[in-house]
């Protein structure tokens, strides 16, 4: 089965360049050119302290893919989802599949596209960075997790579950993919009111001035899980079920414990604050879109919500910058 990675950054490229350095037949598909140039001249590089290794690759921009794909792995930004399946579409095979391994709730875009038995989740949480052409640091790993929409252990799950294993041997296959994708919604939630500063994921989760904040960030997004009686799954130290509850000291051991993972990673800052700060691009913040619209349904305010939101998109705008002062004023607001 030759496999098509549809965004060769951060995710894409570190998993495609474990599958190929397995023997796996791996064909990346990027729409930057400088990166595809590079990993066909000189390969793909992982660097960081998990590994340090580079692999031949092919790599192609999206107008030179031909041919019909069982099995299409879509790792590009979320606000990017809907025109990159569009653009994907016709070279998937008429019984193969799309795999969202992605940040948001994007499978929801890719069923509407392909179809929903033709589209799988993927929940990741491993750190990596795209640093240069051709180049990606893989900071830490983290929690892996596969599964088909519907809850069904099927014969193509297990085959991707074999796939997955090439890149971490710790895969594991999931009867409620919506569970661990919700999960990373709340998680987050609290990176990008991180990235509304300088600090480290690590430095921001570990301040008890603004943990009140980083909690209700959760908070917000886990109860808008549970009025749709979505049962939502922790991973890496984080314990939703602590937070729903609004156990203080569980919220605080669980937050502890995040703060020791991350200090793990080489990747110090989300990548949501590497594309404000050193990227100066746009945000995947439009993940968030689906969920203010189950809210409004629901008549459910995420008023915190609504305000990070609107304060990232001014440092995207350029008429906001990134500092602790954000965090007083968001105090101030939601005291």
């Amino acid at each position: 089965m030759r496999i098509v990675i549809w965004g060769a950054g951060a995710i894409g490229g570190t998993l495609g360049a474990y599958l190929i350095k397995a023997g796996r037949d791996i064909l990346f598909v990027d729409i930057v050119e400088s990166h595809v140039q590079a990993i066909n001249q000189n390969g793909l590089q992982i660097k960081g302290p998990v590994d340090e290794f580079n692999v031949r690759a092919q790599a192609l921009p999206p107008h030179q893919l031909t041919g019909q794909f069982n099995a299409i792995l879509l790792c590009a930004k979320s606000q990017h989802t809907r025109a990159a399946t569009k653009a994907l579409a016709p070279f998937l095979a008429a019984d193969g599949f799309v795999m969202s391994v992605q940040n948001g709730l994007n499978e929801l875009i890719i069923a509407q596209l392909v179809g929903r038995e033709r589209t799988l989740g993927a929940f990741v949480n491993f750190s990596a960075d795209y640093h240069a052409p051709g180049e990606i640091l893989f900071g830490g790993r983290g929690a892996v997790v596969i599964g088909e929409l519907d809850g069904a252990i099927t014969p193509r799950i297990k085959r991707m579950e074999t796939v997955f294993r090439d890149f971490d041997d710790n895969t594991q296959i999931t009867d409620n993919i919506w569970g661990y994708l919700w999960g990373k919604e709340a998680y987050g939630a609290m990176l990008f009111v991180s990235a509304l500063t300088h600090q480290s994921i690590a430095e921001a989760l570990a301040a008890p001035r603004y943990r009140p904040l980083y909690i209700r960030a959760a908070q917000e997004i886990l109860q808008l899980a549970d009025k749709l009686s979505i049962k939502v799954y922790g991973f890496n130290g984080f314990e939703p079920a602590v937070f729903l509850a609004n156990d203080i000291s569980r919220m605080n051991d669980s937050l502890d414990t995040l703060v020791a993972f991350n200090k793990l990673s080489a990747k110090t800052h989300s990548g949501i604050w590497r594309d404000l700060a050193v990227r100066k691009r746009k945000t995947e913040v439009v993940m968030y879109e689906p969920l203010l619209a189950e809210a409004d349904k629901l008549g459910l305010k995420l008023p915190l919500t609504r305000r990070w939101i609107e304060m990232i998109r001014e440092i995207e705008d350029g008429a906001r910058q990134q500092s602790l002062a954000n965090l007083d004023e968001l105090k101030s607001d939601f005291p």
